[in-house]
């Protein structure tokens, strides 16, 4: 291999390829989290935009407008079964030819299949996620909020041996987001709400890097690869504050609560480090380490919902979400030189029915089913999310301990559909080697909620 196609192997190249990295943990609607309320999520959060209270502030700013004083803390467990399974991934390769005795500028060219574990199994990490919610009325139409949420948690892992580390080994993105809320009684049927949004986001990112293969030509510019024994190593860890806002407004006729919502896009921009190392022979020079900045957006959320009192026993529900994900167009990444990496993912409608019983003053149980497709272009998904279309199916009830006290509990089964992995990633950005990612993932999860809710 000549100088000249080394020297292509640049430290700004691989920190593009790193950060592409970031487009699943930043993009993919499989690792937004829907358990903001242990209450909604018993009914697969139909209504919540409808509904009063403190557990329902992520969904909607004016649910708080007629509460009263209250405090809500629940926190939602997640189990997931998950399986990858290759079904052939290669390394295509495009190398220089030795000059002499091949003329300048001839290439080898082929492919040879990925090694390593080729059934991997419990890829998406299970794991707790918390929230917090207060409200506090100040006068008789005023009504202040503060609530903590983590509406983007997720961790995938794969060994550094399995077939897929040329994708993605770690991804793990961490959020918090802390909202700040006043909400207003307008008249006796309408409230109004408007809240301010600081969100906090951790992410760290790896995957491994391929060395060279061994070259054996066949004959002309034929030639068999054998791909390296060793392999380098690739990781991006960064974290940062960025801002948004949300409002809302619930409409309250008799038997019937209807609310509208809308939370923002948050611009984020990431600063962190990207490390190469591990590797070896002519392409030990590419080993770096290198600050930089990775710029993206989460997207928005506009909520229709509604919520009809049948009897004093019986109310029914239901939610349309329409969640903005072609906000998140692009990883924009600035450090020695500027990149962008397209994503292209779609916007998504989800939408969930459901219904809340009082069996007596104290105790009332709920259930309900929802629908949540992926916004990952079919062909564009890749191992870090390997996502699928899901449907909640959920039950949950309250029981009231004292007065004012409620203990919530919920359970949820998440059916996810079947989907294909294809991924096609110059690694180098120089043609030298492409993955060529195959797969396919199934699985399903199950979770688990608790929560107290005191009016005081």
């Amino acid at each position: 291999m000549t100088p000249r196609i080394l020297g292509r192997v640049s430290a700004a190249a691989l920190l593009a390829a790193s950060a592409a990295a970031i487009a699943a943990p930043a993009s993919a609607g499989s690792f937004y989290l829907q358990e903001q309320s242990v209450r909604g999520i018993g009914r697969a959060n139909s209504g919540e935009g409808a509904d009063m209270g403190a557990s329902s502030l992520w969904w909607n700013a004016a649910s708080i407008a007629r509460s009263g004083r209250e405090v809500y803390l629940g926190a939602h467990g997640l189990i997931v079964d998950s399986d990858v399974d290759n079904t052939g991934s290669t390394l295509t390769y495009a190398l220089p030819a030795p000059t002499p005795p091949f003329p300048a500028g001839s290439i080898f060219r082929g492919s040879a299949p990925v090694g390593g574990d080729q059934h991997i199994h419990e890829v998406v990490q299970s794991g707790v996620v918390p929230n917090f919610a207060v409200a506090l009325p100040v006068g008789d139409r005023f009504t202040v909020g503060l609530a903590a949420q983590a509406p983007y948690n997720f961790t995938t892992e794969y060994d550094a041996d399995d077939f897929a580390r040329y994708d993605a080994i770690k991804s793990k993105l961490l959020s918090v987001n802390l909202s700040a809320v006043v909400a207003m009684q307008v008249t006796e049927w309408l409230d109004v709400g408007v809240g301010f949004d600081a969100q906090y986001a951790d992410a760290e990112l790896t995957s491994a890097l391929p060395n060279l293969p061994t070259v054996v030509p066949t004959g002309g510019l034929t030639a068999r690869f054998i791909p390296s024994t060793t392999d380098g190593f690739n990781s991006l860890k960064g974290d940062g504050w960025n801002y948004g806002w949300n409002a809302g407004a619930q409409m309250h006729f008799g038997a019937l609560d209807l609310g509208v919502s809308y939370r923002s896009e948050i611009e984020h921009e990431l600063d962190g480090e990207v490390t190469v190392s591990g590797l070896a022979g002519a392409l030990a020079a590419a080993n770096f380490s290198a600050g930089g900045t990775a710029s993206f957006n989460t997207p928005w959320f506009a909520t229709l919902s509604a919520r009809y009192h049948v009897n004093d026993r019986l109310t029914l529900n239901a939610q349309v979400n329409q969640i903005g994900w072609s906000e998140f167009d692009a990883i924009r990444v600035d450090s020695t030189r500027d990149s962008v990496i397209e994503q292209n993912y779609d916007d998504v409608t989800t939408g969930a029915i459901g219904f809340d019983y009082k069996i007596d003053p104290t105790l009332t149980v709920r259930g309900g089913v929802g629908f949540d497709p992926t916004p990952t272009p079919d062909g564009q998904r890749t191992a870090r999310i390997p996502d699928g279309d899901r449907f909640l199916v959920s039950g949950g009830l309250t029981k009231e301990i004292r007065p004012g006290m409620m203990l919530d509990g919920a359970v949820t089964y998440i059916g996810i559909d079947d989907s294909e992995i294809s991924d096609d990633r110059d690694v180098y950005g120089n043609g030298l080697i492409t993955s060529n990612l195959r797969g396919e993932a199934t699985g399903y999860g199950v979770g688990f909620s608790a929560g107290v809710r005191w009016a005081f």
